[in-house]
C-alpha cells in the first residue's frame, strides 16, 4: 500500500492500519511520509513501516560531530539537541547547505559582495557537489553528488527504502534512479502548454553561460 501522506495523517493512517491488523512492513510511503516525526506518535505500531528517502536519511555524520562540537557544545544551539541526526533536521541541513555552496558559487563569478537574486540563482544552477566537496564540508557518506545546471534543476534522481525500527530508520536497498522515460514527455507538454496559455517565452538553455 502507497502512503502518499503529509504530517499528522502519517502516524494516524499507521495506527489505524495496525488496528486492522494490515502488515505495516506492507506500507511504503512518498519521501514526505518517512520523517521520524511521523512514526513516533504511532509507537509500537509503527514499526516495519517503510519509506522512500531521497539524498539523505537519518543518522549522524561529520557535519554533526562539528554542529555538537563547535555550536551545541558552546551552547549555542537554537533546537533540541536529541534532535541532531534526525530526517527533518538532515533534509534542513542539506537545504542549508545548498543555499550557502549556491552563493559560495556566484560569489566566485560576481565577487564577495551582496547578490542579487538572478546572480544567486546562477550559482545554484551552477553547483557540482563532487565527492571531494561533500566530503570537505562533512557530508560524505550522507548524500551522493550533485550537479545542477540551467537545464536541471534537480542535479539527482537517485533514492532508497528505509524501515522503522522503533526508534530509527534503517537503509534496506540499494540505490535505485529514477525512470523518467513516463514522466519526462509529459512535463515537457503540459509545460509547453502553460508557456503558450501565459505567453511566457522559455528559457534557452544552450544560449547561457
Amino acid at each position: 500500500m502507497l502512503l502518499w501522506g503529509w504530517g499528522a495523517m502519517n502516524s494516524a493512517t499507521i495506527k489505524h492500519a495496525a488496528a486492522a491488523g494490515y502488515p505495516r512492513d506492507r506500507m511504503i510511503g512518498v519521501w514526505w511520509s518517512g520523517a521520524d516525526a511521523d512514526m513516533k506518535p504511532a509507537g509500537d505500531a509503527a514499526v516495519g513501516y517503510k519509506a522512500l528517502m531521497l539524498q539523505h536519511g537519518s543518522g549522524k555524520f561529520a557535519v554533526h560531530a562539528a554542529i555538537e562540537r563547535y555550536v551545541y557544545a558552546k551552547r549555542n544551539g537554537s533546537g533540541e539537541a536529541e534532535e541532531i541526526g534526525e530526517l527533518l533536521y538532515n533534509r534542513g541541513l542539506i537545504g542549508a547547505m545548498l543555499g550557502v555552496e549556491g552563493i559560495r558559487k556566484a560569489q566566485e563569478k560576481f565577487g564577495r559582495k551582496p547578490l542579487t537574486g538572478e546572480q544567486v540563482r546562477w550559482g545554484l544552477e551552477n553547483l557540482n557537489l563532487g565527492e571531494a566537496r561533500l566530503k570537505e564540508l562533512g557530508f560524505d557518506g550522507m548524500m551522493r553528488p550533485i550537479k545542477v545546471s540551467c537545464a536541471d534543476h534537480e542535479g539527482a534522481r537517485t533514492a532508497r527504502i528505509q524501515q522503522w525500527n522503533g526508534k530509527t530508520w534503517g537503509v534496506i536497498s540499494d540505490w535505485y534512479t529514477a525512470d523518467e522515460t513516463i514522466t519526462d514527455p509529459i512535463v515537457k507538454e503540459v509545460s509547453a502548454r502553460y508557456a503558450t496559455e501565459r505567453k511566457i517565452t522559455p528559457r534557452d538553455c544552450s544560449k547561457e553561460n
